[in-house]
């Protein structure tokens, strides 16, 4: 799966720039949404001007992968990678229960908690057991709300193209080639969302911290990112309330 969102659509940690971007510019002009599609013959995409593009492959999973799966819904648009291993007590908690999918159930609940949930969405998502990724976008609301589970059954990776723009995607080779050395690994447990930036679902009270990486070259590459357990953090992740949303982070909550 890939996601390309414009820069200011998704600030990315300014600590993902590596030092050496200038040295690696011409690594930087491919187009990742036309590699990922001459990649993968069976992928599809989505483009929403110029803010964003969304790419999908719908080949059928194997045994040894994990099942991709994509789904829609009111101008929300949802990929998802990986599986739920209790998506049907969810749905029932949530009282979606004609709710067929993991993409479908992510789409349903953000609508939930955006518009009138009484939970924060760390909470949500620290009550999905098994192994995930998923990256959404609310096209009404320009929102981009993304995710990785804890258990590293799946990786995401994201970076900083030459233009600005965040790219998103399980596809290393996709993001490398826009991105050069200017990517890291989405850290596990954590999630982001266009208002508030990266933080973990497990440890919510926690700050996260940048650490330098360096490629086997000697190079410097875009930092990576891990949960700070000495420094705490106010911000929390929205609440829904009479005069809030999803895109609205608040202060403690």
């Amino acid at each position: 799966m890939l996601g390309i969102f414009k820069n200011g659509l998704v600030s990315a940690p300014k600590e993902l720039n590596s030092p050496s971007r200038d040295q690696h510019h011409h690594d930087q002009n491919q187009d990742p949404l036309k590699h990922f599609l001459n990649s993968n013959p069976n992928a599809f995409s989505f483009s929403f001007g110029s803010d964003a593009s969304l790419a999908f492959d719908t080949s059928s999973s194997t045994p040894s992968s994990k099942q991709r799966l994509f789904s829609s819904m009111d101008d929300i648009y949802c990929i998802f990678l990986g599986g739920l291993d209790n998506l049907c007590s969810l749905n029932k908690q949530y009282g979606l229960t004609k709710i067929s999918n993991e993409p479908m159930f992510v789409i349903q609940a953000y609508k939930t908690l955006r518009d009138r949930g009484p939970y924060p969405a760390h909470s949500v998502l620290k009550e999905l057991e098994g192994t995930f990724g998923f990256i959404l976008y609310d096209l009404k609301a320009k929102t981009v709300f993304v995710s990785l589970g804890a258990d590293g059954g799946v990786k995401l990776f994201w970076g900083i193209a030459a233009d600005g723009s965040v790219v998103i995607s399980d596809n290393l080779v996709a993001v490398k080639s826009s991105c050069s050395k200017s990517f890291a690994p989405f850290p596990t447990g954590c999630m982001y969302h266009t208002e508030g930036g990266l933080m973990s679902f497990e440890h919510p009270k926690n700050k996260m911290k940048a650490i330098s990486r360096v490629d086997s070259e000697g190079v410097m590459c875009g930092a990576s990112f891990k949960v700070d357990v000495y420094s705490k953090t106010t911000q929390t992740m929205p609440r829904v309330g009479s005069e809030a949303n999803w895109a609205t982070w608040g202060q403690g909550a």
